[in-house]
């Protein structure tokens, strides 16, 4: 072999398959900045029978691209009570189905639709002023991109057909299933996507490359390499989370090794999936969740209980750790190491009060004393922090500070007075809302409680964003939190228009609890306000915001 020509090609294959894993994540990424709240929204809506939650999973996997980012958002979800570990099993089993149509979707060759995808793709993410236009434009450029790379794929791949020692190699994986079986699974958890290697495999396998047997084998590896991801990506989530990632591992793993064995002994049955090689894989893949979703949904309850028993809790030998503070008073003659502590300081207090107001949404429903304490105590922490802080850069600024610095300084004295009123909306106001609910044995409207749960989905969805904001201090994602306030104040008036609405109508759970839940939507609001102030600083810095709305 021509060893120049040999790594020209791999060179060529290698450019092509990272195309193809940033294409997926593109898309990938594109769902979730645009639509993260509707589909927050609909997976949270899907508990009525598994059939719905499953198809859920599988709308869900068919939109973001993966399974995996299915399982990390089923995660929080069954974290804070929103879900049960049996409900998030059945919606991850319709996300495997779902994850296993997008490759159905991408591989079918459609050169037209390239230059379409690009064109209007571009179009619309550079013209569109929304975040929400600008996402779909992104996700049309991330399809495109996938097609692109596939052809890139099937190109540097036509030399390697006629060569020996490809034959030799390939032939070995096709004999060796074990081995295709390992590396399609390690393949697919280095590259954090699934769809891309299973697109990988098949692509290569039409270009008669990659023979059947192996790249099944492949694909069934790919399948526990995706579920091995989840597993890792939420290997801090609390047990109840966790449990059903495993339990979801487990079902796919050892699902996908039977197959294995399957094929090893009856070989010939991948004949009856397709005409062609490259169908007959892609049909495998689909077609294996397909029947493990089908099998294993009557039984999840079952699998939950027993995993229930597998993974208990550890408690806890050393107790609760006291808080250390980020505020190290040792670096305040070193201005710019106290301004980072400082920073760290107010992450601390945002996800304080990301804790309070998951915990707070519960206690509409059911009053919890030891929870409603807990808020509480948050809430003095935080207060403490604020003065804290307040302090520390006040003593900062004495030693003098320069421009820049004193900006910043501004800045984050802003930031943690905004997080103390978001702290306060929720534990002065919204804990007071709903001790009102359970001393006057009130309850909401079936659908004005929706109405709340929705809208508490969408700050929870702000609030995470406005935390990433202070880590990584992206304008990009910095101008979508700021443009996500004017959304939550027309959402807000909407949902106020409908409570009048049912009052008009005389619903007598709407009349006993209309202050409560007109005071709930405000305060919500306000948390939500708080948080996006975190965006304002980054953005008055790239220009990308007035100091003054006034013309």
């Amino acid at each position: 072999m021509d060893d120049p020509h040999f790594l020209q090609i791999i060179i060529q294959i290698a450019g092509a398959a990272a195309l193809l894993i940033w294409a997926v994540r593109l898309v990938r990424t594109g769902v979730e900045r645009g639509f993260a709240t509707p589909m927050r929204k609909w997976l949270r809506h899907s508990t009525r029978n598994r059939l719905i939650a499953a198809t859920t999973g599988m709308g869900a996997a068919v939109l973001l691209q993966s399974s995996t980012a299915v399982a990390v958002l089923l995660s929080n979800f069954v974290s804070k009570g929103v879900l049960t570990a049996t409900t998030g099993l059945v919606i991850l089993l319709g996300a495997d189905v779902g994850s296993a149509v997008v490759t159905q979707l991408l591989i079918v060759r459609q050169p037209i639709l390239i230059p379409f995808l690009l064109l209007f793709g571009v179009i619309v993410f550079l013209r569109s002023e929304g975040s929400s236009a600008r996402q779909i434009g992104r996700i049309m450029i991330g399809l495109a991109l996938i097609f692109v790379s596939l052809d890139m794929i099937r190109i540097a791949t036509e030399p390697m057909i006629s060569n020996p020692g490809t034959q030799i190699v390939m032939a070995y994986l096709g004999r060796d299933l074990l081995t295709a079986f390992v590396i399609g699974a390690v393949f697919a958890w280095g590259i954090h996507s699934s769809v891309a290697a299973v697109l990988l495999f098949v692509t290569l396998t039409g270009q008669t490359v990659l023979p059947i047997s192996a790249a099944a084998a492949m694909i069934l590896g790919a399948n526990l390499g995706g579920g091995f991801i989840a597993y890792i990506l939420t290997y801090s989530a609390p047990i109840v989370a966790r449990r059903m990632i495993v339990g979801n591992l487990f079902l796919r793993g050892g699902g996908a090794s039977l197959a294995v064995l399957l094929i090893t002994l009856i070989p010939e049955l991948l004949m009856n999936l397709g005409t062609t090689p490259a169908r007959q894989a892609i049909n495998l893949h689909l077609i294996f969740n397909l029947i493990l979703a089908i099998t294993a949904l009557p039984f999840a309850g079952v699998i939950m209980t027993i995993l229930s028993y597998v993974m208990k809790e550890k408690p806890n030998k050393i107790g609760d750790l006291d808080t250390v503070s980020a505020l190290d008073k040792n670096l305040l003659d070193r201005p710019q190491r106290a301004i980072d502590c400082a920073a760290r300081e107010l992450l601390g207090m945002g996800q304080k009060v990301e804790r309070m107001l998951t915990a707070v949404e519960p206690l509409y429903d059911q009053w919890d004393s030891a929870a409603a304490q807990m808020i509480e105590d948050q809430d003095g922490s935080i207060k403490q922090m604020h003065l804290d802080v307040k302090l520390y850069l006040a003593r900062l600024g004495q030693i003098g500070l320069d421009e820049e610095l004193s900006r910043r300084s501004m800045e984050l004295a802003s930031i943690s007075s905004s997080l103390d009123t978001a702290s306060d909306a929720i534990a002065r106001i919204m804990l007071d809302l709903a001790r009102r609910l359970d001393n006057q044995k009130l309850q909401f409207s079936a659908q004005g409680r929706e109405e709340i749960k929705d809208f508490t989905d969408r700050v929870q969805s702000n609030v995470q964003l406005a935390l990433n904001v202070m880590m990584n201090q992206n304008p990009a994602e910095a101008r979508e939190l700021v443009e996500a306030k004017e959304k939550v104040r027309k959402v807000e008036q909407k949902l106020q228009r409908s409570h009048i609405g049912r009052l008009r109508e005389g619903l007598s759970e709407s009349i006993d609890t209309s202050n409560i839940h007109q005071e709930t939507l405000r305060a919500l609001k306000q948390v939500n306000t708080a948080f996006s102030m975190v965006g304002h600083p980054i953005l008055l810095k790239s220009g990308d915001l007035l100091k003054s709305r006034l013309s």
